[in-house]
């Protein structure tokens, strides 16, 4: 079946090409009659017309194609981000490509190049580890991209972030000050600046209180996340452990903990009390419902296109990074 275009449009409306293209693209500044405007989107409606975005791709050599990745789409936190990213991209027209480099520095690298081949505006990305290789060539070439959530150290890139030592500390100045025997951190051994950061303000309000308390730090790596946790919890908490806080530094390592407290039948709060980093559906399945701090995803979502739009539009070489707050949202996990 033959696509139907402008040209048909014009021949069926007895008017110009011109002036298809000037009322379909809703331009200004023509003077054509309000009956002329309505009868060519009749016309267009009534033969099927969609605009062939190929051809006008390569007239305004803008696609309208933005690429995401996330370091892991089965997380909550990026499916949730990926959902508001893809909204607010709509509203300006643009059409959102999700990748997951399930924190793959080679598996980073080659989403970038598969979106640039894919000819995407711009992109919005959550480095990994060892990518800033990576997004230094997409710099040198004036390539439009925004990082999300993450930043990396030496890499001068216009991005959106939290202050994760900001909130890390007050809300570990939070748990300090429950009077606990113990307080246990459970975190990533890593480089990522940003879960560093959050690792540096628990260790900052630690060292900044009075308090006389036992504190531990059990650290696993990206793999085998469930099984490294379950054993450093068996060490540092036992079976019946009493008046401790566990403090998660991300959803994932929280649902693995709370699994562990399930298997062992350690009542929270009774017996340890629980904090994490970001939400998780799979909170829900818990008994006892779980003190979190909270990401402005949508806000940040809403910067990062506004961030990228501007670039797209007017390149400008920045390193310009948008920090904004995060929340704790206290729930019953917490005596």
């Amino acid at each position: 079946m033959k696509r139907s275009s402008i040209k048909d449009i014009a021949k069926l409306a007895g008017v110009s090409v011109a002036t298809v293209s000037y009322v379909l693209n809703r331009k200004e500044g023509q003077r054509i009659s309000e009956e002329t405007r309505k009868k060519i989107f009749e016309i267009a409606e009534t033969i099927n017309y969609t605009p062939n975005k190929i051809a006008k791709s390569l007239k305004t050599n803008k696609t309208k194609l933005l690429g995401l990745i996330v370091a892991d789409i089965s997380n909550d936190f990026y499916s949730h981000m990926a959902r508001n990213l893809e909204d607010k991209a709509l509203k300006l027209g643009y059409t959102l490509i999700i990748g997951s480099s399930d924190e793959n520095a080679e598996k980073f690298e080659r989403l970038t190049q598969l979106f640039s081949q894919q000819q995407v505006d711009g992109m919005i990305v959550a480095p990994v580890a060892g990518s800033e290789k990576t997004l230094e060539n997409l710099i040198d070439i004036k390539y439009p991209v925004v990082t999300i959530d993450r930043y990396l150290k030496g890499v001068s890139v216009p991005g959106i972030t939290i202050d994760n030592q900001e909130i890390a500390e007050s809300t570990a100045s939070l748990l300090l000050n429950k009077n606990f025997d113990k307080m246990i951190y459970v975190g990533y051994e890593t480089d990522l600046p940003h879960l560093l950061d959050r690792q540096h303000g628990f260790e900052k309000a630690v060292s900044s209180s009075s308090k006389t308390i036992e504190i531990q730090y059990l650290l696993v790596g990206l793999e085998n996340i469930v099984q490294e946790v379950h054993s450093k919890l068996e060490s540092a908490l036992g079976k019946t452990p009493e008046n401790t806080a566990l403090y998660f530094s991300s959803n994932k390592l929280a649902v693995a903990g709370l699994s562990y407290l399930v298997k062992n039948n350690i009542k929270v709060p009774e017996q340890v009390s629980v904090l994490a980093f970001d939400e998780t559906d799979a909170y829900d399945l818990f008994p006892t419902e779980i003190t979190y701090i909270q990401q402005p995803i949508e806000e940040m979502a809403e910067e990062a296109i506004k961030l990228l739009d501007g670039q797209i539009t007017d390149y400008t070489a920045t390193g310009k990074r948008i920090t904004l707050s995060a929340k704790l949202v206290a729930k019953a996990s917490l005596k």
